[in-house]
């Protein structure tokens, strides 16, 4: 029978796509959302945000609010929060505040109600560094690459004698080691909501969600995805900026792919604990910059390769997705050169206010790049 679902953040970028996916399989879909300008530059009702949605305006944080938006409700996907890795370094207060405090009043409401799943979005930044292997084959967990390290542009991880390793998929069963305030916040919202559902028996799983990209992202947010920040770049003609030296490896997936993940995750009530939703495979940056400016036709902007570093940043991340395959059923269906041209067709007319300069002399003011 369909259901009504809450999406907190559901007016974002994500949010939209799981809303349209949830609609063509018969669910009902309400969204909070506080409108954000940093996302939503107008400060109104996205123009893609379907019109089925019903749009709750408040804040997460507002127990008036999540409790008008939990109203008749039976399920709850939990997206809100504050993104960006660099801004959180400095916006302490209002990062916690928006991810930890909010996510702590939606459970508390939800404690006077009977839902039946609770999905809330975590982060790959919850890894730090990804898994590497030696020589021999055997796993290793990296520390964190020191200062004197970045210094002098040894990018890449060494094992424990100095030895090169290999950056291999991360699995869920790697240690957290968090390196920035989001990470810590994502970190503790995925807690958080695990802890609340084994106390009080709703089936919960916190999906953590790796370099997510696709149509209606917010090009003019300087501290939104990697892709959409190349991309409001190369719409106004100037290179993509790219720290260290490029070669550090991510896993891009498609909003469309993490929708349906998704909705796989309301619809497998008996998984729980912790699942990676990525694409599977690992692309370093400055690929991704050039494989862009093709679709986009900018190929004679070369990228810009600074080779300086940004605290909290790490070296490679990609993820193992086995677990998602074996508890939702989830296979990644768009790969990099579908989701590169589904990302073009949306860009073409868009209209992008560059501030990328501006969040970096931010950053570096801050003495939060090196």
């Amino acid at each position: 029978m369909p259901e009504r679902v809450l999406i907190t953040g559901g007016a974002g970028f994500i949010g939209s796509h799981l809303a349209r996916e949830l609609l063509d399989h018969g669910y009902t879909v309400r969204a909070l959302d506080d409108l954000n300008p940093q996302v939503h530059e107008s400060g109104g009702r996205p123009s893609y945000l379907d019109p089925e949605v019903e749009l709750v305006h408040g804040d997460c944080r507002d127990r008036d609010a999540v409790d008008r938006a939990l109203e008749g409700v039976e399920a709850v996907v939990h997206l809100a929060a504050r993104v960006g890795v660099g801004q959180s370094m400095y916006e302490i207060a209002e990062y916690t505040s928006v991810n930890d405090l909010g996510t702590a009043v939606l459970l508390e409401a939800l404690l006077e109600r009977e839902v039946g799943r609770l999905v809330v979005a975590s982060s790959m930044s919850v890894y730090g560094e990804g898994l590497y292997r030696d020589d021999s084959g055997a796993p290793v967990a990296v520390p964190e690459r020191t200062k004197d390290d970045l210094l002098n542009r040894r990018w890449e991880p060494r094992g424990p004698s100095g030895q090169a390793l290999e950056p291999v998929p991360t699995p869920e069963s790697k240690p957290p080691a968090l390196s920035s305030v989001y990470a810590l916040n994502k970190y503790n919202q995925e807690r958080l909501c695990l802890l609340f559902g084994g106390a009080y028996d709703v089936p919960t799983i916190a999906l953590r969600f790796f370099n997510v990209y696709g149509p209606h992202q917010a090009l003019s947010n300087p501290y939104t995805g990697v892709l959409a920040i190349f991309a409001s770049r190369l719409l106004n003609d100037r290179p993509p900026l790219i720290f260290e030296d490029g070669e550090q490896r991510r896993d891009f997936v498609s909003v469309k792919d993490i929708a349906r993940g998704c909705r796989l995750a309301l619809e497998r009530r008996a998984a729980t604990g912790v699942v990676n939703l990525g694409s599977g495979a690992g692309y370093t940056v400055r690929e991704i910059a050039a494989r862009l400016a093709d679709v986009l036709g900018k190929q004679d902007i070369e990228p810009e390769v600074t080779g300086r570093y940004r605290v909290g940043d790490i070296r490679h991340c990609f993820a193992d997705i086995s677990r998602a395959r074996e508890v939702l059923g989830y296979e990644p269906e768009v790969d990099l050169d579908k989701g590169m041209l589904d990302l073009a067709h949306w860009l073409e007319g868009q209209v992008s206010t560059d501030r990328v300069d501006a969040a970096t002399e931010e950053l570096e003011r801050r003495g939060l790049t090196l």
